[in-house]
C-alpha cells in the first residue's frame, strides 16, 4: 500500500471523528470566525477544521458533516508559461507522467492553499488526478478531495452502470495515487437528461464504493438547473451538489426585476420554489463553480501571468468571489481555478476581508463590469443565463 493510502481501519477511525466533528457542530463546542451551516449559526469546534486559518471562513459541507473553506481550490487552471491555444489547460501527459513544470506550479499552488486555509480540491479529469496526486504526494490528508472522471463519468450512456462507474472511481483512484475520495462528485449530463435510472446507477455504484472504504461522501454536479433541484428533492442519498454561481445569480421569490425576472418552468423541479431553498431544506452542500464566466469576466481572459497580475482582474476575482459568498446562505463553498500563489493569495483574500464589507463604489463598479461582459458572453458560456434566476 501506498504512503499515502488509508486502511480500511483508518478510514473507519476518520468517519468516526467526521462524526464526532458534526456533534461538536451541533452542540456549538468551541468557536471560529464564520464556521456556519445554513441552519445554524452555532460555532463549531475550530480544532476539528482541516488546515485552520483563523482569517479564513469555514461553512458545513451540508449532511456530509464535512467543514470547508469558504473559498476552496478547483480543479481547472491554465499554465501560465503556455499561451492559451497551446492546450485547455496544460495538455495531455506522456504516458500518464506528470511534467516537471507542471508537477512544481501545482505543488506550489496547493502548498499556499494548505498556507491560507483552503482544505477542498476539486477535480474532474484523469490529468487533473495525475498533476493533483503528484502535488499532494506524501500529504493526501491535508485536502477533502472530490473527484471524477469526465471521460468516464455517466455523461455518455454507455456509462450509466454500475460496472463503469465502479470502474470510472477506480481510475480515479489510481490516478491519484490513493485509496479513497472524502467525495465521489460525479459528473452529470450537462443537459439535465439523466434518467430516474441513471441517478439510481450512481447511488448503487457509491453505496458499494462507500461499503469498501473507498468513498465517504456522493455528490453530483449538474449544468441543468431544472434538473439539479429534482434529484436534490428527490434523492436523500445525494449530499451535496455543484453547479454554476455568478456575480449575476439571483434567486427565486424575490421580488421581480429587469435583473431577475421569473423563467418558464423547464419540466424539473418545483416552479415557484428556489434552488437554495430545496437545498436547506434537504441539508444538501453546495460547491459553486464558473464565479468568472469560464474566464469571460477577466481582462485577461483567464490568460494568467507569471507575477501578480492585473489590479483590475484581482479586484474582480475578489469583489466577484465575496457577491457569490453573500448571496445565500445555502451556499457552502466557491472553487475557482488558481494558476499561481498569487491568484491563491488573491483568492483568500475574499474570504479574509469579506467580514469588512464592500463599498458602494466597490459593488457599481463590479455590477457594471458584470453587466458588460455578461452581455458579451462568448458562445461556449451562454449556457450560463440559465442560471441567472435560480
Amino acid at each position: 500500500m501506498k504512503e499515502d493510502s488509508v486502511s480500511r481501519r483508518t478510514f473507519i477511525r476518520n468517519t468516526s471523528l467526521m462524526a464526532a466533528g458534526v456533534h461538536l457542530w451541533r452542540t456549538g463546542a468551541g468557536a471560529g470566525r464564520q464556521c456556519v451551516s445554513a441552519k445554524s449559526t452555532k460555532p463549531v469546534d475550530t480544532s476539528k477544521i482541516l488546515n485552520y486559518n483563523p482569517k479564513m471562513g469555514y461553512r458545513r459541507l451540508g449532511k456530509t458533516g464535512l467543514t470547508i473553506s469558504e473559498v476552496s481550490l478547483g480543479g481547472h487552471w491554465r499554465a501560465p508559461w503556455r499561451d492559451r491555444s497551446g492546450g485547455w489547460w496544460w495538455g495531455k501527459f506522456v504516458k500518464q507522467e506528470v511534467p516537471d513544470d507542471v508537477a512544481k506550479n501545482r505543488t506550489e499552488v496547493v502548498s499556499r492553499a494548505i498556507d491560507c486555509g483552503m482544505n477542498y480540491l476539486d477535480i474532474t479529469g484523469a490529468e487533473e488526478c495525475l498533476c493533483y496526486g503528484a502535488a499532494l504526494k506524501g500529504r493526501r490528508t491535508k485536502m477533502i478531495v472530490g473527484a471524477d472522471d469526465s471521460k468516464l463519468c455517466p455523461r455518455r450512456d454507455e456509462y450509466c452502470n454500475v460496472k463503469a462507474q465502479l470502474h470510472n472511481v477506480e481510475e480515479c483512484l489510481r490516478h491519484f495515487g490513493t485509496d479513497y475520495l472524502d467525495i465521489w462528485r460525479v459528473q452529470a449530463k450537462m443537459d439535465g437528461t439523466n434518467t430516474d435510472a441513471d441517478v439510481e446507477v450512481m447511488i448503487k455504484a457509491f453505496q458499494k464504493l462507500h461499503k469498501a472504504g473507498k468513498v465517504l461522501h456522493l455528490g453530483i454536479s449538474s449544468h441543468s438547473r431544472p434538473w439539479a433541484q429534482y434529484v436534490i428533492e428527490k434523492y436523500p442519498e445525494v449530499e451535496m451538489f455543484i453547479f454554476p454561481c455568478t456575480a449575476k445569480t439571483k434567486a427565486k421569490g424575490k421580488p421581480a426585476t429587469r435583473e431577475n425576472i421569473e423563467e418558464v418552468n423547464a419540466g424539473y423541479g418545483p416552479e415557484k420554489k428556489s434552488v437554495f431553498q430545496s437545498l436547506r431544506e434537504h441539508d444538501v452542500g453546495l460547491i459553486t463553480i464558473k464565479p468568472f464566466f469560464g474566464g469571460s469576466l477577466l481582462k485577461t481572459h483567464d490568460k494568467p501571468k507569471l507575477g501578480v497580475g492585473s489590479k483590475e482582474d484581482n479586484d474582480l476575482v475578489r469583489l466577484t468571489l465575496q457577491c457569490i459568498l453573500n448571496l445565500n446562505d445555502a451556499i457552502t463553498a466557491v472553487i475557482p481555478g488558481l494558476s499561481t500563489i498569487y491568484e491563491v493569495d488573491n483568492a483568500a483574500r475574499a474570504s479574509y476581508t469579506r467580514p469588512l464589507g464592500q463599498t458602494a463604489a466597490e459593488k457599481d463598479w463590479l455590477m457594471r463590469v458584470t453587466d458588460q461582459r455578461w452581455a458579451e458572453l462568448p458562445r461556449q458560456y451562454t449556457w450560463l443565463r440559465d442560471w441567472q434566476v435560480v
